[in-house]
């Protein structure tokens, strides 16, 4: 897989160049040439500096243009004040990527980007280390080590942190798949390199050190991506911020620890908090061990270590397990004498090897058991090395993640050794040890996070949000951005949120009237919507019981909020009923809109002071359900601690309605639930805040401001099918595994043969997560559902496409129920697809795929091609695209038809590969393309080598007529157009339009008019030979 990424020339180059390679002492350009050919690099290596003839007995070029030939990778080893020019010189030569080692300054920078992004060039750096591929004889690093080969891949945009993790494991006997040194990440950055790595099979795992981060959207996409399938470990510096950051929090805490830290649950990845857990994961990763839960059971010759171990675990939150009673039973009865057995377990400082053996396989007995730590500090009687081996022997007969402490100096080295060798993870401090087994063991609690897919409500509940739109929009257009109590309630009641009725009165004698009307007692709040805190401006007033007290309450209440802020426009006092809720505790939801991960929400308790814990939106009820598990213990203080149980399931229920909210808007910046009142009974918010701005620039992708995508639920669709069967369309999520797998079940062999173009007799666990764990900034899987007599769900058919390795292709499948074909399921589902490639809502009962326009053509040749062909064609989509208005904007010679070409000889191969009856169509389009391609020329030159324009329209099938002349008609113009300053962009604009499926069809094969309004689920399984 790895050869055909978009990055495979970059990091498994056939050639290298060194620019600024040199024979002097100490030079950059000598140690990575060195490295290159020490290291035992198998591609071709040039050396380029003019200073020199050859270098290390390899000819040596005065430029890369001298080469003559293109390069896959250059080392750019040159000072910082040649960059600009040797940047320019390989992408005038075709180098397809570069390392620059040397550090620039931001405007140097920008020139090397914008020369780079003229010919394609891609980047490394500036800044960088270089890059290592140990297993493929590269080292193309400024290090010393030889990099030993292993599995574990190494990012860093700091080359010191990559020298020093190098370093540690030469010593350490560590191997790498990859090191790869960022820099300063002016091109090629951890999203790229990530998506690379998933499909390195030498990589097994991935160790992430993370300085800073330019596009946050992409970075999570491509971590959540690849920890779905590696386990990836990473350090973020600079948990604290910069010392010049002084901006308000709110605003510029893009990479504030907690932030961060709630990201990365997300991503499924494990966190590290200092160099020394980098080093013991990495190690431990590459020794095997994989500590699946918390069921920790520690076995030590002395109290003291074991409760040592003990206080870290539950200042980390790793709670040890209780061990059985037959267990107990057999650990008291341990070597001969009674003993207090329980977890942490202590044998007594003369434990021998053989009660070591003893307690070990006792617990092996209990299923609660997973993970045993092993403890031994030194002792007289007992020998260290003795007891290793046993626990070495014993590693590989029992069902126990094993993890050892030999506590010590000079007595335990040898036996330290021997665990080392043996690839059991060894410490030397029982604290280390525990740090270790939680880091590891949390990955598998991060994993389920990260399997969540959240963001789509009720469709009730999506359509309500037309209201909250229409209030924001007509708040933006009076130039408001502080909505008022009443509006930021109006605005969580449109979400279903529970909040307390509120009316403003404007005077003392109207709030008399509002708190008659609303009944005694009342709560009295002023309503000044640029005050961030209510009641430390004083204006709050609790538990009003009679008119007097509302009549001295508004006053007092607008006088104290003068005296403190002048400058604050006050609208009025809002008044609602007074909730007397004894056994309720008070909460605070906040929403903030951080720098890099866009809108963070966090819950604690209403003291300013207490605790909070953060998590990143979308979230559905088993993420704020995590989030709760974190708060609560942290919330519940106060004088309102001793109240009730809470009713968890409504502080669920709020967190979602308020994650669906900034999901959905994205002119939401700040919003604050507080006081949220929680028995129960249930929740309620007793006031609220809201700060709107102009959100996402027109255009922009509807979730573009959030860092994980939410699910699509807009995508959704409620249609029947000819015979008034219903049936939903839907992107697909996690939990719809066993919906998969039945439908598998249900296929035919026919279909499935065409699906999986091999004879599958089940679906595998890899497969079925494949399938329905997706990341829907990536990739769209869309399902049919339909609704059986007894209410159970049943998936009939699929559509899908996923961004290749490469990329710049996307590979597309789409498969019907053998009962459900031939009744226009299939086109409906590909033509939802196409709607979503393009960035479009499909309305509710909108026809996919107008009316047929155009005609001729032998149909009898075409007319069992027509369901494969626009599928084909779909895998180079994107491509086309992008190609196309690259051809148009540059005014090439070939143009779109010669693209058009190439996407018809694309799909015309893959479809000859995989269904045999289409020989006879193959030959039809090539003749055709041809015609098309000699239209060209034509146009250009005015004659075609020899044949007449109308010979070429007489002696083809009447379809072609119609190809000639589209092209003669519309795409040269356009052609012609984009040759035009003035008028580019709107000849871009529209060959967009034209590309659109149903308008542009197949150019190149003719019969693309007719096709898309043929029924593509009549062909069944035959659609699936397509390259998924």
């Amino acid at each position: 897989m790895a050869g055909s990424h978009a990055l495979s020339t970059a990091f498994e180059p056939s050639s290298i160049a060194v620019i600024g390679a040199s024979d002097a002492p100490g030079s950059v350009g000598r140690v990575i040439f060195r490295n290159l050919v020490e290291g035992g690099y198998r591609g071709t290596l040039y050396a380029v500096n003019p200073k020199y003839g050859s270098i290390q007995d390899h000819p040596c070029h005065r430029s890369v243009e001298d080469i003559g030939r293109p390069v896959d990778l250059a080392i750019i080893a040159t000072p910082a004040r040649m960059l600009h020019s040797v940047t320019a010189q390989c992408g005038r030569s075709g180098v397809r990527n570069a390392v620059i080692i040397s550090a620039s300054g931001n405007a140097l920078e920008r020139r090397i980007v914008e020369t780079a992004r003229e010919t394609r060039l891609r980047l490394i750096g500036p800044g960088s280390l270089g890059i290592a591929r140990p297993g493929s004889g590269i080292n193309a690093a400024l290090t010393r080590i030889a990099v030993k080969p292993g599995e574990i891949a190494l990012i860093s945009q700091s080359g010191a942190m990559c020298s020093v993790v190098l370093d540690w494991a030469l010593t350490n006997d560590v191997g790498f798949s990859s090191v790869i040194s960022l820099g300063g990440t002016v091109d090629i950055d951890y999203g790229e390199t990530l998506e690379y790595l998933i499909h390195d099979t030498q990589t097994r795992y991935i160790l992430l050190h993370v300085d800073h981060i330019r596009n946050a959207r992409q970075f999570m996409s491509a971590l959540r991506s690849a920890a779905r399938v590696k386990p990836i470990i990473l350090l973020k510096a600079g948990r604290h911020g910069r010392s010049d950051n002084n901006a308000a929090d709110a605003d510029n805490a893009g990479l504030a620890d907690v932030v961060f830290d709630a990201a990365m649950r997300r991503a499924g990845v494990v966190r590290v908090q200092n160099i020394d857990q980098l080093f013991f994961a990495a190690k431990a990763l590459s020794c095997g061990f994989r500590p699946r839960e918390d069921s920790l059971a520690i076995v030590s010759n002395g109290s003291g270590p074991a409760d040592l171990a003990a206080d870290r675990a539950k200042d980390l939150g790793t709670g040890l397990v209780g061990l059985g009673s037959p267990t107990v039973a057999t650990l008291e009865r341990l070597g001969g004498r009674e003993r207090h057995s329980h977890n942490p377990l202590d044998l007594g400082g003369d434990a021998s090897a053989q009660l070591y053996r003893d307690a070990i396989l006792a617990l092996s007995e209990d299923a609660a058991v997973s993970n045993v730590l092993v403890i031994l500090s030194p002792h007289a009687l007992v020998d260290p090395v003795e007891v290793a081996q046993d626990i070495i022997d014993l590693a590989a007969q029992v069902r126990l993640q094993l993890c050892c402490c030999w506590m010590g100096g000079g007595q335990v080295a040898e036996a330290r050794a021997l665990l080392a060798r043996a690839g059991l993870p060894v410490f030397s401090s029982p604290e280390a040890a525990i740090e270790l087994f939680h880091n590891i063991s949390r990955f598998h609690h991060n994993q389920t996070l990260l399997l969540q897919t959240a963001g789509g409500g009720s469709a009730a509940a999506y359509r309500r949000t037309g209201g909250a739109r229409v209030l924001i929009e007509t708040l933006l257009n009076q130039r408001r951005h502080i909505l008022s109590a009443m509006e930021s309630k109006a605005l969580l009641r449109s979400f279903g949120i529970p909040v307390t009725h509120t009316t403003v009165a404007r005077d003392a004698t109207e709030a008399l009237f509002v708190a008659e009307q609303a009944g005694f007692p009342v709560a009295m709040k002023v309503d000044a919507p640029e005050l961030a805190s209510k009641s430390e401006s004083g204006g709050v007033r609790l538990n009003l019981n009679t008119a007097e007290s509302v009549w001295s309450a508004f006053h007092d209440i607008v006088d104290a909020v003068r005296l403190r802020h002048p400058e604050v426009q006050i609208n009025g006092v809002s008044i609602e009923p007074y909730l007397y809720r004894p056994q309720a505790r008070a909460f605070r939801i906040q929403v903030h809109r951080d720098a890099i991960f866009g809108p963070v929400i966090s819950l604690g308790a209403q003291d300013a002071s207490a605790p909070r814990t953060f998590a990143l939106p979308p979230l559905n009820p088993v993420l704020a359900r995590d989030l709760i598990d974190s708060a609560i213990p942290a919330a519940a203080q106060g004088p309102r601690s001793q109240g009730g149980a809470l009713n968890r399931a409504a502080i669920e229920q709020v967190l979602v309605s308020v994650s669906d909210l900034v999901c959905e808007l994205p002119w939401v910046r700040e919003l604050a639930i507080d006081p949220l009142f929680i028995d129960g009974d249930g929740a309620i918010a007793a006031d609220a805040r809201v700060v709107i701005d102009q959100g996402l620039p027109a255009g922009s992708d509807r979730y573009a401001h959030m860092a994980i995508h939410p699910y699509p639920l807009h995508l959704v669709q409620d249609w029947k099918v000819g015979d008034g069967r219903a049936v939903r369309t839907r992107p697909v999520r996690p939990e719809d595994a066993n919906l998969v797998l039945g439908f598998f079940d249900g296929l035919s062999a026919e279909t499935r043969f065409m699906r999986f173009m091999e004879e599958l007799q089940e679906l595998s666990p890899a497969l079925v997560a494949r399938f329905t764990q997706i990341d829907y900034d990536r990739e769209m899987a869309l399902i049919a559902t339909t609704i059986d007599d007894a209410g159970a769900e049943h998936m009939v058919g699929s559509a899908r496409y996923s961004l290749a390795a490469d990329g710049e292709s996307v590979e597309f499948a789409l498969v019907v129920a053998d009962d459900w074909q031939r009744h226009g399921l299939g086109r409906r589902l590909m033509g939802a697809l196409i709607e979503v490639a393009r960035g479009l809502v499909i309305e509710d009962g909108q026809e996919v795929l107008g009316p047929a326009r155009g005609a001729g053509g032998d149909q009898h040749l075409v007319e069992d091609a027509v369901a494969l062909f626009p599928l084909l064609a779909i895998v180079a989509f994107g491509e086309l695209l992008l190609r196309a208005r690259e051809a148009v904007e540059g005014g090439g010679e070939l143009g779109l038809p010669g693209l058009v070409a190439e996407r018809d000889r694309l799909a015309q191969r893959a479809a000859l590969e995989h269904h045999p009856r289409l020989g006879d169509i193959g030959e039809v389009l090539e003749r055709d393309r041809g015609d098309a391609e000699a239209a060209l020329a034509l146009r250009h030159h005015e004659r075609i080598r020899g044949e007449q324009r109308e010979g070429l329209a007489q002696r083809r099938a009447p379809h072609a007529v119609v190809v000639l002349d589209v092209l003669d008609a519309q795409l040269l113009a356009r052609r012609q157009a984009a040759l035009d300053d003035v008028a580019a962009q709107a000849a871009i604009g529209r060959l967009d339009q034209r590309l659109r499926f149903g308008d542009l069809g197949f150019l190149a094969d003719g019969v693309g008019r007719r096709g898309v309004e043929h029924d593509l689920g009549e062909e069944g399984g035959r659609m699936e030979a397509s390259l998924m």
